[in-house]
């Protein structure tokens, strides 16, 4: 029986499982299929963490030092897929594929989210080489340069707000006619003197060389015209992909609450409302998605596992 199962090896998962096992837990376990580190090991430069500002390091020497320190404490590290969590009375049934299980007093799933793709020409190329999801991380490479930003929704205009304080001109480019965002963050936005509204258009291409993203190609869906727009820098928000499959029954059914788009709702404890499940990180409502807010909700939620499991004594 382990103390706790861990479902995910990102900056949350890692961090439960180093709060959790210098807490006194002894039999913690991380599930994750590759080697642990998460989304940041794709970042080429790591400018926002407190503490860590080598601008020759990379997201995977970021993480590389996290590995070792937590896994030194003796978290244990099974690189196996879980399929799905079940409740069965005090614990937990962890099933991983190929039908293998494991029982867990209290679980912490951290699996995260993934931001959904739009599907230009050129999208995939240059991904982190001018492409990105998150303003907070790469808005400051931009300073006092021009930037794209695609998309209609909350998060889009408020990524769109964010970087007009940094950036010379932010032009937003929508598919529609009108937004799907809350009028006061609409009207905020065309208050601003350099945000520039482009809707009914999608975005082309993207286009670079070696050294990264050069511009991009915007076309107007109802009359056809394409407009080049040079600037190094294109922050896409399409919406994210929760990974939260671990948490549906064999039914498909949620084991636990979670949201309208499929976060789960916990409280300030990183607590759900399914007892001693706890989840960190960006699977979670109300997730800024940055690295340092999903190591903080990964301590939480160790430290509530062991407090949990005390209360079982």
């Amino acid at each position: 029986m382990l103390d706790c199962a861990i479902i995910g090896g990102g900056p949350a998962g890692l961090t439960a499982g180093l709060y959790a096992t210098r807490g006194g837990l002894r039999n913690v376990t991380l599930f994750e299929m590759g080697m642990p580190g998460g989304q940041i090991t794709g970042s080429s430069e790591i400018e926002n963490y407190p503490g860590f500002f080598d601008h020759t390091k990379t997201g995977m020497d970021f993480m590389n030092g996290w590995q070792e320190q937590c896994f030194a404490f003796g978290l244990k590290h099974k690189m196996k897929k879980v399929e799905r969590v079940v409740k069965r009375d005090n614990h937990f049934i962890i099933i991983v594929e190929g039908g293998e299980t494991y029982k867990a007093l209290t679980v912490i799933t951290c699996t995260g989210s993934t931001p959904k793709r739009a599907g230009f020409k050129g999208e995939n190329e240059f991904f982190g080489r001018g492409i990105s999801t998150c303003a907070t991380c790469d808005g400051f490479f931009y300073k006092n340069k021009p930037v794209t930003v695609l998309g209609g929704g909350d998060t889009a205009l408020e990524e769109a707000l964010y970087l007009s304080n940094i950036c010379s001109d932010v032009y937003v480019v929508h598919r529609r006619e009108t937004f799907r965002t809350a009028p006061p963050t609409l009207e905020r936005v065309k208050k601003k003197d350099n945000i520039h509204i482009i809707t009914n258009s999608v975005i082309e291409e993207a286009y670079g060389g070696a050294m990264g993203l050069d511009g991009v190609k915007i076309r107007n869906i109802k009359t056809d015209e394409v407009v080049d727009m040079p600037n190094t820098g294109l922050f896409v928000f399409v919406g994210h992909n929760v990974n939260n499959s671990v948490l549906k029954d064999k039914n498909g059914e949620f084991i636990c609450e979670v949201n309208n788009w499929g976060q789960v709702v916990v409280d300030l404890s990183m607590r759900t409302n399914l007892s001693g499940l706890f989840v960190a990180g960006d699977i979670r409502i109300q997730a800024p998605k940055q690295v340092v807010s999903s190591a903080g909700d990964g301590a939480v939620a160790g430290l509530q596992a062991i407090s949990y499991i005390q209360e079982l004594s």
